[in-house]
């Protein structure tokens, strides 16, 4: 008897570590194909912001679960409450009303918003003017510069991500492709498209375009989110989230980074 309740005994300690060891917290992370900040295509997702929520999961003992989508996807999971974390979005008045964002933001590119076409004769952009008319493929969901994405007399054409707005270029669909010139250029090479039957044009929006982590606005209240918040604080203080970024050939993450 003595011996059946010891083997009872171990097998409910084992039966409540197993119970306890598969309620750990999981906190679901959308992560879209941007090269070089984030890969999709990989056999595992990778990128900045799970370089950066990895050791904050070891601190605070949750597990993360990326989920792979375009960019547009991830917009809307996140803004839908099915995902709780998103990287590399720029803060705007109208996101703000549905996201809570992490400050400061971790990426801080100084680059120009550009605007590419196909290499034909005549067709030129030199001023902002130069856009009216012109079938422009934009990423859908993505933020630029408030004048031209509160612009509605632009003829804008949505897409799920630069690969087919690269390819409605190539395919005479669109006139004209506005993307960040820092990370446009480097997808071309990764997507493998011909850059040389392209051309930038002379118009661009020069900005500081920072790219921060949100949280779902349901995600936003729990204590886990605060923490996590917390946890990003220590590692700016730290020079931690600074060494993360610089792989990417990112500048270090400073105080004032994406802060009106």
């Amino acid at each position: 008897m003595v011996v059946r309740a010891r083997v009872f005994f171990l097998l409910i300690v084992t039966l409540v570590y197993s119970l306890c060891a598969s309620a750990r917290t999981v906190v679901s992370v959308a992560v879209d194909h941007a090269p070089p900040y984030s890969n999709t295509e990989s056999s595992a997702p990778k990128g900045l912001i799970i370089d950066i929520l990895r050791p904050i999961a070891q601190e605070l003992n949750f597990d993360i679960n990326v989920i792979a989508c375009p960019f547009s996807r991830c917009v809307y999971l996140l803004t839908h409450n099915e995902v709780d974390i998103m990287g590399g979005l720029i803060r705007t008045p109208a996101r703000e009303q549905q996201l809570q964002f992490v400050t400061p933001a971790y990426m801080a590119l100084h680059s120009s918003f550009s605007f590419y076409s196909l290499k034909t004769p005549n067709f030129n952009v030199e001023d902002y003017n130069d856009l009216y008319g012109k079938r422009i493929a934009v990423m859908r969901g993505a933020a630029h510069f408030a004048r031209f994405d509160n612009d509605e007399k632009l003829i804008k054409v949505p897409v799920t991500s630069e690969q087919i707005a690269l390819d409605m270029l190539l395919k005479d669909r669109v006139d004209l492709f506005i993307g960040v010139e820092a990370t446009a250029e480097h997808a071309m090479g990764v997507l493998q498209r011909p850059a040389h039957q392209l051309m930038k044009h002379p118009y661009r929006y020069q900005d500081a375009i920072y790219g921060h982590m949100a949280f779902a606005s349901r995600f936003a209240g729990s204590t886990l989110a605060e923490k996590i918040n917390q946890q990003y604080q220590k590692m700016l203080n730290s020079g931690e989230l600074s060494a993360l970024v610089k792989p990417y050939a990112l500048p270090p993450v400073m105080p004032q980074n994406g802060i009106n």
